[in-house]
């Protein structure tokens, strides 16, 4: 957990002075750059963890309705858990405007990849039409 030694405004930003344990640290990867601070009491809205499945295995973390406006549902997300010795903290990332698309999509993509593939071949290897088919 870090924590804040020194503040110094500089214009419109911030410069903080941070301490934090090395373990902490190392959880950044070496990404000193686009760094979101937070504390965990800021969090005030409650939510719930959904069980499914044989013995409850599979568990969902619920979007509180406060939260749902703004985003769609079919977002790309990427999820972070951070350890620290009295809790685990999941972070949850959404793209606010990327979707991820449906397999339908993903199918017509790969079917029109094929097709302009093949059409590039055709041109090397001109094919002779009969009238009947056509």
């Amino acid at each position: 957990m870090a924590s804040v030694i020194s503040t110094k405004r500089k214009g419109t930003k911030v410069i903080l002075e941070l301490a934090c344990e090395y373990d902490e640290f190392l959880q950044l990867k070496g990404h000193l750059d686009d760094i979101h601070l937070f504390t965990e009491k800021t969090a005030v809205i409650r939510t719930n963890i959904s069980q499914r499945g044989r013995n409850e295995a599979t568990k969902y973390f619920l979007i509180p309705r406060e939260f749902r406006k703004g985003f769609l549902f079919e977002n790309v997300t990427s999820c972070q858990r951070l350890d620290i010795p009295e809790k685990v903290i999941f972070i949850y990332v959404v793209d606010r405007y990327s979707k991820n698309p449906s397999k339908r999509e993903i199918v017509l993509k790969n079917i029109e990849k094929r097709v302009t593939s093949s059409t590039k071949a055709a041109k090397d290897y001109p094919l002779v039409y009969r009238q009947d088919i056509l």
